[in-house]
């Protein structure tokens, strides 16, 4: 089993490109060009930067090593995620970046593909409220839990209202260097929380969303024309998604049985139900039940399950020192082979890998 490659920032390796590149769709000299070494993979990363605030990136290469990043700071941002192809092609995606630290994968051996938009400074908590303002009061209060969690974990004082939490979690750097990842000071619930709020932010994308990405790859102009043209494309991209974040249209006692199912599979993770006795649990039948977590969730009940019991594995590999299969037990798998499997499928590295390298680059 090859050994990932540990990045603080995707900068340690890939190298300052040209913006007369060729493999680019378009490029002016304010952008920033990265490119892959050929030792390395192929393709490149390209900055481009619309505003004070916002940033559009485009990601798209493709590596013959898989690459660890762990950086042990990152800046404080919101970030929309198109991707068009990887692990998670045809759809869209919101992460907000708290400083804290991270660690992730780039599997080798698949394109990844993919734009970013990234909001940071000023207008930073308009859209982090408006992403809120269209979550269901459910998962609003999932969110709500995390950012106190969040709050109380950097000292914050008596200030009550999400406004405050807000302004007061995404306030200047103190310059302090202890940071942890989500996995160690969030705690049980408040990370089954984390996962539900993940799993609703994670959108397809319909064709006009497709549509305004194809325009923003195929842009003609130049300067500050090309400039004004992708700042107008990615706002109308970042409100496309937030429109698609919408309500679900179905009956408000149907969207509780949803939630309720969703709530259960994230306690049963040893033992989930069956699609038709969680159906019984809550009221319904399984054509109701397999409706709604499309709606909802944009997936399936066993999906559902299934990704919630593996995200609770890795923060069980990077803050415990269980052996690999009282782990997977941990979750309902009996078998360490199909628990590294489905592991590997989730995450892109396989779970002893995950736990080595964790422990390495974060505590």
């Amino acid at each position: 089993m090859a050994t990932p490659l540990v990045l603080n920032q995707w900068k340690d390796v890939f190298l300052s490109g040209s913006v007369s590149d060729s493999q680019l769709f378009h490029a002016d000299d304010s952008d920033q060009i990265l490119v892959c070494p050929p030792h390395f993979g192929q393709g490149y990363i390209q900055k481009i930067p619309l505003a004070e605030d916002l940033t559009l990136v485009i990601h798209d290469f493709t590596l013959n090593q898989d690459v660890v990043i762990a950086p042990q700071r990152k800046s404080k941002h919101l970030k929309f995620e198109f991707q068009i192809t990887g692990f998670n092609a045809g759809y869209s995606m919101f992460t907000p970046s708290f400083g804290l630290k991270h660690f992730g994968l780039t599997p080798t051996q698949k394109r990844f593909f993919e734009i970013e938009i990234i909001v940071q400074n000023s207008s930073l908590i308009e859209y982090l409220q408006a992403f809120l303002e269209r979550l269901s009061p459910q998962i609003h209060n999932d969110a709500k839990n995390i950012f106190q969690s969040i709050y109380r974990y950097q000292g914050g004082g008596s200030i009550v209202t999400m406004a405050g939490m807000l302004n007061q979690i995404f306030r200047i750097e103190s310059g302090s260097s202890s940071y942890e990842t989500f996995e160690h000071f969030l705690t049980e619930d408040s990370y089954s929380a984390l996962v539900s709020l993940a799993q609703a932010a994670r959108c397809r994308m319909p064709l006009n969303m497709e549509q305004v990405i194809g325009q923003i790859l195929s842009c003609p102009y130049q300067k500050a024309i090309r400039r004004d043209y992708l700042k107008g494309k990615a706002l109308e991209l970042v409100s496309l998604y937030l429109e698609a974040m919408g309500q679900p249209h179905i009956r408000k006692v149907d969207i509780h049985c949803i939630y309720q199912a969703a709530a259960i599979l994230r306690k049963q993770l040893a033992d989930p139900p069956t699609v038709e006795g969680l159906a019984r649990l809550v009221g319904t039948n399984r054509l109701k039940l397999n409706q709604g977590f499309r709606e909802v969730f944009g997936t399936t009940p066993f999906d559902y399950s299934r990704t919630s019991r593996l995200y609770h594995a890795r923060r069980l590999l990077m803050t415990s020192d269980l052996p690999i299969i009282k782990v997977a037990n941990a979750i309902g798998y009996t078998c360490h082979g199909k628990f590294a499997v489905a592991f590997r499928q989730q995450f892109g590295i396989n779970p002893k890998a995950f736990q080595m390298q964790a422990w390495q680059c974060i505590l």
